[in-house]
């Protein structure tokens, strides 16, 4: 009896342990709900994205590739006039060139934070991007109204409206969130590399363009990714300033229309199982589908950084 009480107090499992196994069961019930959330999200959206081309019987080629979005009227073959083309090229001219622009200022100041400023200046300029990062879009989208429109209005001509405002836009939108991560990224890189190149003779410069940067490119190129993303995925600030014409546009002036800015003006007037709200679904739908493309991309440099890393 007495050997029986024994082995069950030796097996008998501590408070420690329980701890442990309900902390494990909390993490695994967490994660499969994440799970089941982005399951139920992404069946959603393209289970109502693909009711334009199975309900609706919309060409999907005429649908991407079609000039014309005039969801309530017909052409004369009497099919709806629900070519997406411009809002997919003005997402994709805003968000490429806001970045374009972005990438060099963003990459600038993190190699001066990190590499040249002293420890007051740089936590100075960390405040002034933790500052830009917490405004929300609305401001910035007030801001471009009020005071980036009327200057391309009086310095390009034209209504002020257009691309090139909605560029100057996510250019300072994106800038702080590219920041913060080529920070990060640079940071990253071991001090040994810094000190093996001082070490060999290298210039202040030559141990930075040569050693810093080559070694943080893959941190850089999933910031530049990142911000890509946030700025395909922006709709407020972008639809006070672009113009919200649907149509291709001419030249850097010309107001155009974005994915976001057409969702966000039609949304809510559109009857739900209609034509017009059906083929806004799809919009949503060519959005989340970029969203996962622009991930796989970031995970895929992040692959890229950890193998190079090992080597």
């Amino acid at each position: 009896m007495e050997q029986n009480e024994l082995f069950k107090q030796l097996t008998k499992k501590s408070v420690a342990s329980k701890k442990d196994i309900f902390g494990k069961y909390l993490s695994l019930s967490a994660l499969i709900l994440i799970g089941i959330t982005v399951v139920a999200i992404l069946f959603f959206v393209i289970s109502r994205g693909l009711t334009t081309f199975t309900l609706d019987k919309i060409n999907p080629f005429r649908f991407l590739f079609g000039t014309d979005w005039q969801p309530n009227n017909v052409d004369k073959n009497n099919n709806p006039l629900v070519g997406a083309l411009p809002m997919i090229f003005g997402s994709f001219v805003i968000t490429l060139l806001s970045a374009l622009v972005a990438a060099p200022f963003a990459i600038g100041t993190a190699i001066f934070m990190t590499e040249v400023s002293n420890q007051r200046g740089a936590k100075i300029m960390q405040s002034v991007i933790e500052l830009l990062v917490g405004i929300p879009s609305v401001v910035y989208g007030f801001i471009g109204l009020t005071v980036i429109v009327p200057f391309v209005r009086n310095t390009f001509g034209g209504s002020g409206f257009g691309i090139l405002s909605g560029i100057i836009v996510l250019f300072v939108m994106i800038l702080p969130t590219i920041t913060s991560m080529s920070i990060d990224a640079l940071n990253n890189v071991p001090k040994i590399y810094r000190e093996s190149a001082y070490s060999i003779g290298a210039t202040p410069w030559q141990t930075i363009y040569k050693v810093v940067l080559r070694s943080a490119i893959p941190g850089i190129l999933t910031a530049i990714v990142f911000g890509l993303s946030r700025a395909f995925g922006e709709a407020l600030a972008v639809q006070m300033v672009v113009g919200n014409s649907p149509v291709i546009p001419q030249n850097a002036l010309s107001p155009a229309a974005t994915l976001t800015s057409v969702l966000t003006q039609g949304i809510g007037n559109t009857t739900e199982g209609s034509l017009q709200n059906d083929v806004l679904w799809s919009l949503a739908m060519i959005l989340l589908l970029m969203s996962l493309v622009f991930n796989l991309i970031i995970r895929k440099i992040g692959k890229k950084g950890e193998m190079k890393n090992n080597v």
